[in-house]
């Protein structure tokens, strides 16, 4: 269950700092809005690790791990929503490889070195 909630949480706070990010870039043109978009996504994201390894959803070693998941998603997801942005069904089903970046990346912390 903890990999769900750390799923969605990623999903959710990714996709919202994205937004929140591109509303605030936005006052300072097109590359604002797109740089805005991207740093808020990226620390929005981390912010939801943070939150997960407080609630022991992941533990200190799955952290960075997750942590690099979690960006790769969350550029991926950005590159995928800028190209499909004719249909909201890109934009919107793009954000959920944020949430598997940062399942993925805490599923390779625990693996054995």
């Amino acid at each position: 269950m903890p990999q769900l909630y750390l799923f969605i949480v990623s999903t959710l706070l990714g996709g919202a700092g994205a937004m929140l990010g591109s509303i605030l870039g936005n006052a300072f043109g097109k590359e604002g809005l797109i740089a805005g978009a991207i740093f808020g996504g990226l620390m929005l994201s981390t912010v939801a690790l943070r939150i997960a390894l407080k609630r022991k959803w992941i533990g200190p070693a799955q952290f960075k791990p997750a942590v690099i998941g979690v960006n790769v998603g969350f550029l991926l997801s950005a590159v995928i929503a800028v190209n499909t942005l004719s249909s909201p069904i890109g934009p919107v089903l793009s954000t959920m490889l944020i949430g598997a970046g940062a399942v993925l990346g805490s599923r390779l912390g625990n693996s054995p070195r």
